[in-house]
């Protein structure tokens, strides 16, 4: 019986200062620093399309604030049954926009692997 080699995957994060930063000093090396409004909507769009199409990224942290800039390229992704990368939403300091985080992920979760798990 031969096994596979184990492929280790980069995690990556597309944020602001707050979340950039501390998740450089929890050692995420690939990151892409949000600044400025005129061109945050292209800055996240380009982000995320360079690190889905990146076979090296395993998981990419994004704030839950700029995914209405890029949900076409999240759906794609989603409904493309890719395993990698997974995208992984979490809030800004003011918060979440779910209001019920709880079952947003264990629908999340239902989409993406076919049943329920308890959280």
């Amino acid at each position: 019986m031969s096994t596979m080699p184990v492929k280790h995957l980069d995690i990556a994060v597309i944020g602001d200062e707050e979340l950039v930063s501390g998740l450089r000093l929890a050692g995420v090396s690939r990151y892409y620093m949000i600044k400025g409004d005129y061109d945050a909507p292209e800055d996240i769009r380009k982000a995320l399309g360079e690190l889905i199409d990146d076979p090296n990224v395993g998981t990419v942290v994004i704030l839950e604030d700029y995914v209405k800039y890029a949900e076409d390229l999240m759906a794609q992704v989603r409904k493309g049954k890719r395993m990698t990368p997974v995208i992984i939403e979490v809030p800004s300091k003011f918060g979440t926009r779910y209001s019920d985080i709880t079952e947003y992920y264990k629908a999340l979760i239902r989409e993406s692997i076919g049943f329920d798990i308890e959280i």
